[in-house]
């Protein structure tokens, strides 16, 4: 069950691939990850697609991630006495705490943390940003506002307030319920929702307390204008294109994700470039060209993993959405101009023995005739400092920790191998050379690099590389220990 691309496929699960059989076959297809959305479907729901997904691990022996993405507290208007209400440019509009049903001149915004930060000139955008209003006064209870992009409002639509920090945890009473649900259940990672300051990921992570990884959805400006103390605290991102884009200006968000994914990349840590990927998918078997170039660009960025939502939650072709990024991914990365791009983009910050070993590794693998680079690990890591370096040759993570082998499914580049616990350097040659076999990324008459920490099973202690043949006859007979 090799994939033959680097960039991992994250494909989220739903009405229309929640049986064993679609499961399956999403998997075969190329999904790497699989998603929960934890802002749909009942406990019941996720427990059981959760077991249904280890079964097809342990059928197939093939390690698969489970990402439960929390949903966030969600701003919304209340209920319309009369039905849906027309707002039209210039119109004044209010937003109050009052519970009544609203009309064509009000609504209840029962969100007094929102009233708390507004200023004049903040804007509010309801409904996905087709509706936009101006404030103009506002107190501990009211906003009166001015319409500048008019549209139908109705009840329980969302809203959203851009340009200003809100008074708000990023995880509600929900949020702590499902998060400790998805933690006790056994999945690899947390994805938290309305993220605007690295104190919410502490948070997370606080309650977490190790049993899953957290990524942080970036969607919000605050979140942009704060990444830099965001990521130090992840162990992930997710560029959440969707919110980004009704938050932001559009054509801000495709240089926002470049700088991202780059700097997630220098942090050797995973990120995810999300949201309406192959949209038309939902309803069509085959994408529109600028969907196919909107995936592609996201890979020749050089980023870990794209994701599918809807697509292969609710869509008519989860299977042929899942088929046509494995396609997209395996083109791109087949392209000489994608090397160059990736190369290009390199960190050349090092600041320890362990960044200086992955380099070498690197380099030995890209000027020397080597299969692949086989990395053992207690934490992660080193394997991810290694695809940090986006080498060209298959990264073999090798670890004998379940959970650290499940998350490494997130990162670029790496083929999860399992392994016993290890306690001299020789046995963790022979555990590559077996495995780079085995998979298919050598033969016996190819070299292999093995890199480890001495003394074995403790973290951050790599400082060993060595250059290895696959055939266990030639390592017994040239390293005597």
């Amino acid at each position: 069950m090799r994939r033959h691309r680097k960039v991992k496929i994250v494909a989220t699960l739903g009405p229309a691939s929640s049986d064993e059989a679609m499961i399956r076959k999403l998997f075969e297809a190329g999904a790497d990850v699989f998603r929960l959305n934890m802002s749909h479907g009942s406990h019941d729901d996720h427990r059981a697609r959760h077991a249904t997904i280890r079964k097809i691990e342990a059928d197939t022996g093939r390690p698969i991630a489970i990402l439960a993405d929390l949903q966030g507290p969600k701003l919304r208007v209340g209920q319309f006495e009369s039905g849906p209400v027309d707002l039209a440019n210039g119109q004044h509009f209010r937003f109050d705490l009052n519970d009544a049903k609203g009309d064509a001149s009000r609504v209840q915004l029962p969100h007094p943390e929102i009233f708390a930060a507004l200023q004049k000139g903040s804007e509010l955008l309801v409904n996905d940003g087709k509706i936009r209003l101006r404030v103009e006064d506002h107190g501990k209870d009211f906003a009166d506002c001015i319409v500048t992009a008019g549209g139908e409002i109705s009840d329980r639509k969302g809203v959203n307030v851009p340009d200003v920090v809100l008074p708000l945890a990023a995880l509600s009473q929900k949020d702590k319920a499902d998060l400790e649900f998805a933690c006790a259940m056994g999945v690899d990672w947390l994805a938290l929702s309305f993220v605007q300051r690295a104190e919410d990921v502490e948070e997370a992570k606080k309650l977490a307390r190790g049993r899953a990884a957290v990524l942080s959805k970036i969607e919000k400006p605050a979140a942009v204008r704060a990444f830099d103390s965001i990521l130090a605290v992840s162990d992930g991102v997710m560029v959440a294109r969707g919110d980004l884009g009704v938050e932001l200006p559009m054509h801000a968000v495709p240089p926002i994700q470049k700088r991202l994914v780059r700097a997630c990349r220098a942090a050797a840590k995973p990120v995810i470039v999300a949201t309406q990927m192959l949209e038309s998918m939902i309803e069509n078997p085959i994408p529109t060209r600028a969907e196919v170039s909107d995936v592609a660009t996201a890979i020749y960025e050089g980023t870990d993993a794209v994701m599918l939502s809807a697509e292969s939650a609710a869509g008519d072709f989860p299977v042929e959405a899942v088929t046509t990024m494995d396609s997209v991914a395996r083109s791109v990365e087949s392209d000489p101009n994608y090397r160059e791009m990736i190369e290009a983009t390199r960190s050349a910050k090092r600041h320890s023995v362990a960044d200086g070993i992955v380099t070498a590794a690197r380099e030995i693998a890209e000027t020397t005739d080597i299969a692949a680079i086989c990395a053992f690990t207690q934490s992660g890591t080193t394997v991810s400092l290694v695809a940090r370096e986006r080498p060209r040759v298959p990264i073999l993570a090798m670890t004998p920790v379940e959970t650290v082998l499940r998350r490494l499914c997130l990162t670029w580049g790496t083929h999860c191998v399992m392994t016993p616990r290890l306690n001299r350097f020789k046995e963790a040659v022979v555990q590559s050379a077996q495995a780079a076999r085995d998979a298919g990324f050598a033969d016996e008459t190819q070299q292999i690099v093995v890199m480890a920490g001495v003394p074995f099973n403790v973290p951050g202690t790599t400082n060993i590389l060595r250059i290895a043949p696959c055939d266990e006859r030639l390592i017994y007979s040239t390293d005597p220990e």
